[in-house]
């Protein structure tokens, strides 16, 4: 049977010029850099213009249901949420066009995705969910899963799940709270731990990978996702090699489903075997994969845990970038060294215009708005924006991560090469447990260099 709305969508770009559409036009990418930004953009503007302006973020925290009823869905922060909705909804239906999609079923699937999103705020917020470190991302995820695993995923909800997206948005939003001033603190110590433990952990995962006879793309996507820092590092990755996005979902899935244990896990190893606060929150930093689970992780240690660990993670993010360079160029010449060996597929000719056009665009922004505030934007002006800066990348974040359960099924997890991604997954993440552990000893128990002053 035909269907007018698809057909809309597919003629209306065709109305440019023959060949060209929106998509070819404007990425994906280049989108979520030019929505960052200019989120970024307006806020530092407001604030320019107001310096005395203490910006207000959306509330979430609650212990009891009088918390709950008189701070959270209080009408003032259910009006800000709805503000908040309206502007990202705005801008999200702005991309859907540009990339070609249908705004007319984005509507309604994105304002069930932002309410889901939300929810899982709000769930998280809770005193108790929060000490025992269960964070937003969990949550998110489960609703979605518990949609698209026991009911038939509607069209218009399918479009709205847009999890690339969202997440590439919010990491370049994420550039803003990633200071190279903060890392300094961390001291060497925080870098040799950052390459260290990256590099060793990312080729350990790809050999475990291989073993497992997971093919290269899904490897490396894979190994990405274990080494740096979970969703954002696989997507970055998977954009410099042009992955498979039902590999890439795969991953994004596990990422969120294994992160559970270990932030419920960890902490507790730490206090049962009397591991120094410090040395703790280095390994839940360099094995937690997202800076909000190292956080909840971290303050049940303690405050010298959640410092530790909150630079450590941000000094991995900031390898997002080199590590997406670095596969770029890797994979290009991987594939034309394939195509030499007699891999009839054709390949694009090593150079600096194919690597370019491979580097994830979202990842320079992340690192472009990382520099700018590190260097040029003011001290008071970062804190003046931090707030609410960070409130607005927890939301694209949180519709990333409803969006994720949207796209994944558990008979795809099994189904899926075997099953073996899964396995080698697992296997690389508990190796990244041990040798993070080894390391954070070594680096952070003050016996070979100085503790870094954290203060």
């Amino acid at each position: 049977m035909a269907q007018p709305s698809n057909t809309t969508s597919a003629t209306l770009p065709e109305k440019l010029a023959p060949g060209i559409t929106f998509k070819t036009l404007l990425s994906e990418d280049w989108v979520a850099f030019i929505i960052g930004g200019a989120v970024i953009l307006a806020i530092l503007m407001v604030a320019g213009l107001n310096p005395g302006l203490k910006f207000q973020a959306p509330v979430y925290q609650w212990a009891n249901s009088s918390d709950l009823f008189s701070k959270v869905l209080a009408p003032s922060n259910l009006l800000l949420l709805a503000a908040i909705g309206l502007i990202l909804f705005l801008l999200a239906i702005a991309a859907v066009f540009f990339l070609g999609g249908t705004p007319r079923r984005f509507v309604a699937g994105f304002i069930v995705i932002y309410c889901f999103g939300i929810l899982s705020l709000i769930i998280a917020g809770n005193s108790t969910i929060s000490y025992i470190g269960l964070e937003y991302v969990i949550f998110g995820l489960v609703i979605g899963l518990l949609i698209s695993n026991l009911s038939v995923l509607p069209e218009w909800l399918r479009e709205a799940a847009r999890s690339e997206f969202y997440i590439k948005t919010g990491l370049v939003i994420l550039g803003s709270s990633v200071l190279f001033t903060d890392i300094i603190k961390a001291g060497l110590p925080g870098l040799l731990q950052s390459v260290i433990v990256v590099s060793v952990v990312w080729f350990a995962a790809l050999w475990i990978a291989r073993k497992l006879k997971v093919d290269d793309e899904f490897g490396v996507i894979l190994a990405s996702a274990v080494s740096i820092c979970g969703v954002s590092a696989a997507i970055a990755a998977s954009g410099a090699i042009k992955g498979d996005k039902q590999k890439l979902s795969y991953v994004t899935t596990l990422v969120l489903i294994v992160a559970l244990p270990m932030l419920v896990l960890q902490p507790w190893i730490i206090r049962f075997f009397h591991i120094p606060e410090i040395v703790g929150g280095a390994w839940l930093g360099g094995t937690l994969d997202t800076t909000a689970s190292v956080t909840a992780a971290a303050q049940l240690v303690g405050p010298a845990a959640l410092k530790a660990g909150v630079i450590v993670k941000f000094s991995q993010n900031v390898l997002i970038g080199v590590a997406a360079l670095m596969l770029a160029i890797w994979w290009t010449f991987k594939k034309k060294a394939a195509n030499i060996a007699g891999d009839a597929t054709e390949v694009e000719r090593p150079s600096g215009k194919v690597i370019w056009e491979r580097f994830p665009k979202f990842v320079l922004g992340f690192i472009v708005v990382s520099i700018l505030f590190s260097f040029f934007i003011p001290a008071p002006a970062t804190k003046q924006v931090g707030g609410i800066l960070n409130a607005l990348r927890t939301i694209w974040f949180s519709l990333a991560f409803v969006s994720i359960g949207l796209e994944a099924r558990f008979t795809d997890l099994v189904k899926l090469n075997g099953g073996r991604p899964a396995l080698a997954f697992i296997g690389a993440q508990l190796f990244n447990i041990v040798w993070t552990l080894l390391w954070a000893y070594i680096l952070f128990d003050g016996r070979f260099l100085p503790i870094p002053d954290l203060k």
